[in-house]
């Protein structure tokens, strides 16, 4: 018998805009201890050094990390131009030096290339595993760290400003999976010189911005969760960008207990593509998310069933649980 995770069974999402010098575990354990919270985690990991939303998952909000992690995020970031370090942040020891130093125009002209999708190599201080073991630790114990280049997508590189000619600010529009750090370090390497980021600010995370955040220092102050449910969101956020497939208590019944469903035989079977393949939906029973789910030629499939706690429901919902 499984055994009951101690604490609150909360649902949701919340959007902490995370302050430098914390590591997104350490943010995790925070909202944790604080709410009481039976079931935490993170969308997206943010580097100690940089600032700026994190997804936090409570409850059933956990089974859908993956649709945030994949989504698009938006940075700003400072590079600095003349210094390489190790760790492609302030972070690590110089490494290089140039005397180089590209002029806006130049940069402005550079940022095509970086722009759609581009390959680009992990930093070797990352979380990436090689053989089992964190890339960050391998490098930290002084062994060779061999990172495959991968392909990601850049949406949109943007010129804030330059403070002066040592530095410049950009704006990042990117898909999974990218490096800023990396990116940052190629495009001074393009320009003729050297570089690394001295300032990281993740300013969207998906649906999840700075309009919709709450600081970590506000969030312990707060601390009690009836305050903090204004800056609750529903775990159906995270799921924007996923149709919704409208069904009938029966079929969510079926679709819940882990039964395939028929498309030819759906109640709202016309709101999907013919013989769709591969197609992720939000599986509804009114206004209740009862499942991720695939729609694969003639069947409908959970993915990850949600369930969600009776206070999310209504009066007349149907308890799955």
């Amino acid at each position: 018998m499984a055994r009951k995770r101690k604490g609150i069974a909360i649902d949701g999402w919340l959007a902490i805009d995370k302050p430098v010098g914390i590591g997104s575990t350490q943010v995790v354990s925070i909202v944790r201890r604080t709410l009481n919270a039976a079931k935490v985690g993170h969308g997206g990991t943010l580097d100690p050094l940089a600032d700026g939303i994190l997804p936090i998952a409570l409850g059933e909000a956990t089974k859908t990390v993956q649709w945030v992690m994949d989504g698009a995020k938006t940075y700003r970031c400072t590079i600095r131009f003349g210094q390489a370090r190790s760790t492609d942040d302030l972070e690590g020891e110089v490494i290089a030096t140039s005397d180089v130093r590209p002029s806006a125009q130049a940069i402005h002209d550079m940022l095509p290339r970086f722009t759609g999708d581009i390959s680009q190599v992990p930093p070797i201080f990352s979380a990436i595993k090689v053989a089992g073991e964190r890339a960050y630790d391998l490098a930290r114990a002084g062994e060779q760290v061999d990172l495959k280049a991968r392909v990601v997508s850049i949406h949109g590189l943007t010129v804030l400003g330059m403070a002066d000619a040592d530095h410049v600010e950009l704006e990042v529009r990117c898909g999974k999976g990218t490096y800023i750090r990396s990116l940052a370090r190629d495009l001074a390497v393009a320009l003729g010189s050297v570089g690394h980021i001295t300032r990281l600010r993740r300013l969207a995370c998906g649906p999840f911005t700075e309009q919709n955040a709450i600081s970590l220092d506000k969030f312990t102050t707060v601390g009690q969760l009836p305050a903090l449910r204004a800056y609750l969101l529903p775990i159906e956020t995270a799921l924007d960008d996923i149709p919704a497939l409208a069904l009938t208590a029966a079929e969510a019944r079926r679709l819940h207990s882990g039964q395939v469903l028929a498309i030819g035989q759906l109640a709202d079977r016309d709101a999907l593509p013919a013989r769709p393949q591969n197609l992720t939906v939000r599986a509804m029973d009114g206004n209740r998310l009862v499942a991720l789910a695939c729609c694969d030629g003639t069947e409908v499939r959970s993915l990850r069933v949600i369930n969600l706690q009776p206070s999310h429901a209504g009066e007349d919902d149907v308890d799955y649980a």
